[in-house]
This record gives C-alpha cells, sequence and structure tokens, in this order.
C-alpha cells in the first residue's frame, strides 16, 4: 500500500490491474463543534498543528491545510492515479475543490466564534493540466472584501515552481452570531 492508501492487486487472468484505496477519517463531531466554539483562524490553526481532525472530504482526496493567517489559507496536495479524469490529467473537480477550500477557509480567518459561512458561487479558470508529474500543488485562498454577510476571496492553485495552473473567486455567505 503506497502513502494515499491505494493497492494495486495484480490479476493473474490478465486482466487489467485493479487498484483498491483504503480511506479513514475521525469523527466528525469534534470537527463539527471545534468549528463553532472556536474563532476561525484559531480553528484552522488548531488544525495545521493536528489538535482538529481533518475533515472527511480532506482525508478522502488527500489534500492538507498547510498554514492558516488572517484572511489567507494555503492548501496542498500531490496528485494520484485515482484523482484521475478518463484524459489522463486530474479532475477538473479536485481542482474546485482546493480552490473552494483555499478560498472559503480564508474567509472563515476572519469570523469569530459560532459563525457558519457557506460558498454561494464558485468561478474557476483551468489553466494548465495537472498529472502526477506535476508534484505537489499549492492552493492559496485570500479575502478580497469580507462583509458582514457576504465575502469575496480568490484562490491560486499552482505548482512548486510557482506556476499557475488555475484561478477562483468565491462569494460566501456568513451567518454571525
Amino acid at each position: 500500500m503506497d502513502r494515499t492508501g491505494t493497492e494495486q492487486i495484480n490479476h493473474v487472468n490478465g486482466e487489467s490491474e485493479r487498484r483498491v484505496r483504503t480511506v479513514s477519517w475521525e469523527d466528525h463531531s469534534a470537527f463539527a463543534t471545534a468549528a463553532v466554539e472556536m474563532n476561525g483562524l484559531e480553528f484552522l490553526q488548531a488544525m495545521v498543528r493536528g489538535d482538529v481532525p481533518l475533515a472527511p472530504m480532506m482525508e478522502l482526496i488527500g489534500m492538507r491545510l498547510a498554514s492558516a493567517g488572517e484572511g489567507e489559507a494555503v492548501f496542498r496536495l500531490t496528485p494520484g492515479e485515482f484523482h484521475y479524469n478518463p484524459m489522463w490529467s486530474v479532475h477538473g473537480g479536485v481542482y474546485a475543490t482546493l480552490l473552494d477550500s483555499a478560498a472559503a477557509c480564508a474567509v472563515h480567518t476572519t469570523l469569530p466564534a459560532g459563525s457558519r459561512f457557506s460558498t454561494l458561487d464558485l468561478s474557476v479558470r483551468f489553466i494548465r493540466p495537472i498529472r502526477i508529474s506535476t508534484g505537489t500543488v499549492t492552493s492559496t485562498g485570500t479575502v478580497i472584501h469580507a462583509g458582514r454577510n457576504i465575502a469575496l476571496a480568490e484562490a491560486r492553485l499552482e505548482d512548486t515552481a510557482g506556476t499557475l495552473l488555475a484561478t477562483a473567486t468565491a462569494n460566501c455567505f456568513i451567518v454571525r452570531p
């Protein structure tokens, strides 16, 4: 089994090889409770330190929150074959997930404890394909404007050389305590 939980199974009858991926995650209730008890920046920094479990979806696709600061969040992902679409490149939904997570979590860093938020819209611009050979990619979200009920954020997805792979803008709806 490799670092992604993927195991390759060889068939004796000459058929194509089947891969199996195992995913595990922690009880989501601990994550959900911490999300409303801490302010957004504290919550995300606790996640970076490992004091708060990752969201199950993050475990599923293998993304990690690398850092969080006021108005900014950074996610990383190392692409694997299980991220691929039929064209042998990373599926656009993975791009969108990374960009949405970075933009929305950047907004989350600005919110007081007890706040909730949701992405209202996400506009993604795909620039270059991501393949396993691309290596680790980084999605950085930044708040552009934070109003009382609506916040606007942008995100950039880059490879380790700083090559731009995709960009996005997102509006988030905020419910404050």
